[in-house]
């Protein structure tokens, strides 16, 4: 068994794809609109599919916004360097919620940035 993808719904498809590719650096890897279902499924990622867990962005034609509710936490990206990765996500338009610095109760190194529909990201270095 692995982990095949995580679905997120989304209220603009361009404006989640452009977020999660051109700040985030991930690849689109599959689109496609379902008219008789009236959504459109766009899947992206790291790498392949048959290698990557990946995320998959639903939107719904008529729908526009989502309460996110209390139950969902966040996704969680590995980058090199969290200080780094949070200045370029910020001087690309990207929504900082937590500055990079040590968590709570420990030393490792995160920063929570938000997706333009307020899913939480959290950014991790790399486990030594």
């Amino acid at each position: 068994m692995r982990l095949l993808h995580t679905m997120l719904r989304v209220g603009n498809l361009q404006r989640s794809i452009e977020f999660y590719t051109e700040i985030l650096g991930m690849n689109l890897l599959r689109q496609k609109d379902y008219p008789d279902g009236r959504f459109t499924l766009a899947f992206v990622g790291y790498g392949d599919e048959a290698d990557n867990s990946v995320i998959e962005l639903t939107y719904n034609w008529d729908t526009d916004a989502y309460d996110l509710g209390t139950g969902f936490g966040h996704l969680a990206i590995e980058v090199e360097d969290v200080y780094d990765a949070t200045n370029r996500i910020r001087n690309q338009g990207g929504k900082i919620i937590r500055d990079a610095g040590p968590m709570n109760a420990g030393t490792t190194i995160i920063a929570f940035v938000e997706d333009p529909d307020g899913y939480p990201i959290e950014l991790l270095g790399p486990k030594k």
